[in-house]
């Protein structure tokens, strides 16, 4: 690897200037090159120029004077017994060869013959050269770190900072490396790690500059038991907790649409089911409203499908954002304002600790159903109205607003111009909602939608129950007709589903009908209208049913058998034995 300083050999850093002599040659000579090429050794070679001794200027500074000038060969001079290194060797093994011995040079030796010369100041200029290879390496890996890397010494100076350093604190490397930490940054981490000598591991902390979130990690550093200095990275975590706060969000967003399909594969209340001029007229004019903006408030009898009228209009409205639906009734009223307008980290005891949204910021560029409005508290009232007006929330405990596209619907079974007069309602919030009005009518008004919702729910129980659809008694399906639904829709699908899970043998009779309904269409049927005879009641009971099918289906008899839930053939035989046309 590029930073792994690799093994130096002796052939890299040896040198080839030097003198070479032959043992004859007179020592006065030798002198005379050695200080003509400014070299303070030679070296001897025989016959077949091979080293055989080295002789240098120390060597020969201890000669008689005489011994220069009487023409002696080196020979009698030079040292015989020398050590000799191989060029691939290390260098340093050579070094520490020559530290041991003493020596300021070696011999490079290969077959015996003299191919180069290593000497202390080389070993010295080559590691130089390393160390300073190194430095600039582990300088450029300091400075592409990610972390902000500061390395001061026990006195406290700063040794090293890097550019995310430079970057992270404003502070420029020619400024404070040098200097004490403690004159730039008097709280720094890495003080209290010189004094304690400690490691600091993800201390958070917020430097000088607006809207930046560090985690600091500190570590003291030991040489050979030896404290030296500390050393701390700091990493800018500002994006990474942005990104932790939009991937809570995305978390939110996708455990509420769960939740919504747990409801749409449980609920069957996916279409709205009717034909019934009320009905109809209720549809047309969600329709027409449904792509503007408009404000809707929904009124009408609970169980006569609000909800289901509001998810319609959203969907009709192709609105990018959610529908949150909220039942103003099921919420604390201490819990009002963080449910819908969301909360910062640590607002209050118990929050959760990375904040939460609320369902204004949950359904942006969406729809807000607000079910059972009428017990929205006063005081929440006024907040709704000045995010209505504004657009714009601020999460409790939170200091930024947040703007927020959302189309509000509203729904109530109560009277709001009376809570309005007896001040239990601003009237200034129900002009807010009430753009746009729409009146559901209950059950007991969409009689020829009846059958139609019976046999709807008949196939979707079947279904999930995996049972075959029973037929239903027509003294059953008139008793079903005739009753007065106080619950609506709801109380109808609940009712067929006790029938359905009651009935035996594929047919729902009068005794699977509940008591209370019984009761209540006995009320309720005027008595002088059926003879006391029960099969003459029956007979004309039949007859008035029939009757209506065929209105229902305008005729035609294949419809009003399948309203009836009775074979086309049935209904042959009933309208040739009943005279009807």
């Amino acid at each position: 690897m590029f930073l792994i300083p690799k093994k130096t050999l002796v052939q890299e850093a040896m040198s080839d200037k030097y003198i070479q002599a032959h043992y004859e040659d007179e020592l006065s000579v030798c002198l005379e090159k050695m200080l003509k090429n400014n070299l303070d050794d030679i070296y001897i070679l025989d016959e077949d120029k091979k080293l055989i001794g080295l002789l240098s200027l120390t060597d020969i500074s201890r000669t008689k004077k005489s011994d220069l000038n009487n023409g002696n060969p080196i020979k009698n001079f030079m040292i015989k017994d020398m050590d000799t290194i191989s060029k691939n060797e290390s260098l340093l093994d050579c070094r520490n060869m020559m530290i041991k011995n003493k020596i300021a040079r070696l011999p490079v030796v290969e077959n015996g013959r003299l191919i180069g010369v290593i000497r202390s100041d080389q070993i010295r200029d080559c590691f130089y050269m390393k160390m300073e290879e190194l430095g600039s390496k582990l300088n450029h890996i300091i400075n592409n770190i990610h972390e902000a890397v500061c390395v001061v010494d026990k006195e406290g100076h700063v040794v090293v900072w890097n550019k995310n350093s430079e970057k992270l604190y404003n502070v420029k490397s020619d400024i404070i490396i040098g200097k004490k930490l403690e004159d730039f940054f008097p709280k720094g981490i890495l003080l209290k790690v010189l004094k304690t000598k400690e490691a600091v591991d993800d201390v958070y902390h917020s430097p000088p500059r607006k809207d930046t979130d560090v985690i600091v990690t500190a570590q003291p550093i030991f040489i050979d038991g030896e404290f030296v200095g500390a050393v701390s990275t700091d990493r800018d975590i500002t994006e990474v907790k942005r990104l932790s706060s939009q991937l809570q969000k995305a978390n939110d967003a996708l455990k509420f649409l769960e939740n919504e399909v747990k409801k749409f594969s449980s609920d069957d209340f996916g279409n709205i089911i009717g034909k019934s001029e009320k009905l109809t007229k209720s549809i047309q004019t969600a329709r027409q409203v449904a792509k503007t903006n408009a404000s809707i408030l929904i009124l009408g009898e609970s169980g006569t499908g609000k909800e289901v009228f509001s998810r319609a209009i959203h969907d009709y409205s192709q609105r990018e954002g959610l529908f949150v639906p909220v039942n103003c009734s099921a919420i604390p009223s201490e819990l009002f304002e963080s449910e819908f307008f969301g909360y910062e980290a640590g607002a209050f005891t118990g929050a959760n600790r990375k904040g939460k949204m609320g369902i204004f910021e949950l359904a942006n560029n969406g729809t807000v159903f607000l079910d059972e409005i009428a017990d929205l508290p006063m005081q929440m009232q006024a907040k709704l109205l000045r995010v209505l007006q504004e657009k714009e929330i601020r999460r409790v405990g939170g200091e930024k607003t947040i703007k927020v596209n959302v189309r509000v619907i509203s729904a109530t079974n109560k009277e709001l111009n009376g809570m309005i007069e007896n001040e239990e309602f601003r009237e200034d919030l129900y002009y807010r909602l009430n753009v746009v009005e729409l009146n559901l009518p209950p059950l007991r008004e969409r009689h020829g939608d009846i059958v139609i919702l019976i046999h709807k729910f008949l196939k979707d129980i079947c279904d999930q129950n995996s049972k075959p659809v029973p037929e239903i008694d027509p003294e059953v399906m008139g008793i079903l007709r005739n009753y007065t639904w106080k619950g609506n829709i709801r109380e109808l699908k609940n009712t067929v589903e006790h029938l359905i899970v009651l009935s035996k043998d594929d047919i729902i009779t009068r005794e699977l009908v509940p008591k209370y309904i019984l009761e209540n269409v006995n009320k309720t049927i005027n008595c002088e209208s059926y003879p006391m005879d029960l099969n003459q009641a029956i007979s004309k009971l039949e007859q008035d049913t029939i009757k209506k099918a065929l209105n229902m289906s305008k005729g035609n008899k294949a419809k009003a058998a399948k309203y009836l839930n009775i074979p086309r053939s049935t209904l042959y035989y009933k309208m040739e034995q009943y005279k009807i046309k």
